[in-house]
């Protein structure tokens, strides 16, 4: 297989994620307890053989590469390659600042130059999905594309979240709009794209002025009017995009829901991987039941947890009751605390009596959770 490396965008600031983002990178995120958004494009990436990988960082990135370290725990801490953290540097004319996914891929093409590859892999961090990206290539050389797009069908009320394409019998882009008020269609762009890589030096050289920011907004709409040679690889897989409190929700739940989730715990095939915390095994008390749900490392149970997810070192009180819940790392619930419905944001600590029952999803913070529920004496 011909020579190709992996950019990773991390630096967005992922603000629909509300306070969960706050100090937090969005690909460094918990989900389904045990994972970070993160190890799925890691472990995708290690899984297709892929041993060169820049990491983009901007937003909040201490956590996250803090997180990823040398990349040992995905086996891509190669000597000649591995993980590269690309963080924004001053010159000496002006600090980088990235403005879009395509400026930031523009201001490291040095680090790509260098390593001379056949193509260039680009993707984003906090997308939930199992691909090998080498079968993305072979159809990008069977066809001589010069760009390859991921996509797949999403739901039509979530459409105008994407970047929305429309494609020829063969294959090949015929359109494109980057989060239309009203698509046309259902195809949406997974923010996977492989660029051979003389079609994407000639595209930066040409953008003297630092026009084309953003891969949706620019670069696609620039190579149609160029009539580059544009094909999409249709993904028929379960993909995520976790860009919202609710898509977060949906996702944890369906890892729940279905006991074939991504084959996470029935097939050794494209296995995704995870950096173990070395924390001791979770404990469900005399007092604890737990019921149609995922509890990882180090959480202490002692009340009752239905159809939820239990991150690490999360503690749940006597007489608790929770339920429909997603609880990120480090929670303390007390006693006699009535939670459904609810995202409960990491390192929150929940007073005894407290009750916070709902019939939509709500984000429970350190700002708001006196506001939204109430302590009952």
């Amino acid at each position: 297989m011909k020579n190709m490396i992996a950019m990773i965008l991390v630096g967005g600031r992922g603000t629909r994620l509300g306070d969960i983002t706050k100090t937090t990178a969005k690909p460094a995120v918990s989900f389904g307890a045990k994972y970070r958004l993160i190890d799925f494009t890691l472990s995708n990436i290690s899984n297709s053989d892929i041993t060169t990988c820049g990491i983009v960082t901007q937003y909040e990135p201490f956590e996250l590469m803090n997180y990823i370290g040398s990349g040992a725990s995905w086996d891509l801490d190669y000597l000649d390659g591995g993980i590269k953290f690309l963080t924004p540097y001053s010159r000496y004319d002006d600090v980088l600042w990235q403005k879009g996914t395509a400026h930031a891929i523009k201001q490291y093409f040095r680090f790509i130059k260098d390593l001379k590859p056949d193509y260039v892999l680009i993707l984003s961090g906090d997308h939930i999905y199992k691909l090998n990206y080498n079968l993305m290539l072979s159809e990008h050389i069977s066809k001589n594309a010069e760009v390859t797009i991921a996509a797949t069908k999403v739901n039509i009320k979530e459409a105008s979240r994407f970047g929305i394409l429309e494609v020829a019998n063969n294959g090949k882009l015929i359109s494109f709009e980057e989060k239309p008020n009203q698509p046309k269609s259902s195809l949406a762009s997974m923010g996977v794209y492989i660029f051979s890589y003389q079609v994407l030096e000639a595209i930066f050289s040409d953008d003297n002025d630092n026009e084309l920011v953003d891969f949706g907004r620019n670069i696609i709409p620039y190579c149609l009017r160029n009539e580059k040679d544009i094909y999409v690889y249709q993904f028929n897989d379960y993909w995520k995009d976790v860009g919202t409190l609710e898509s977060l929700y949906e996702a944890n739940m369906d890892l729940i829901e279905d006991q074939n989730f991504l084959g996470l715990n029935s097939s050794k095939e494209m296995p995704i991987f995870s950096k173990s915390l070395n924390l001791p095994p979770h404990i469900i008390k005399e007092t604890g039941q737990v019921v149609s749900s995922i509890i990882a490392d180090g959480a202490v149970i002692s009340g009752f947890v239905k159809h939820s997810t239990i991150a690490y070192q999360v503690e749940i009180g006597i007489d608790s009751k929770v339920e429909d819940a997603v609880i990120l790392p480090n929670v303390k619930i007390g006693k006699n605390v009535k939670l459904k419905n609810v995202i409960v944001n990491k390192d929150l600590v929940i007073p005894d009596n407290y009750q916070a029952v709902f019939k939509e999803l709500i984000l429970l913070t350190e700002d708001n959770l006196l506001e939204v529920g109430e302590i009952y004496e």
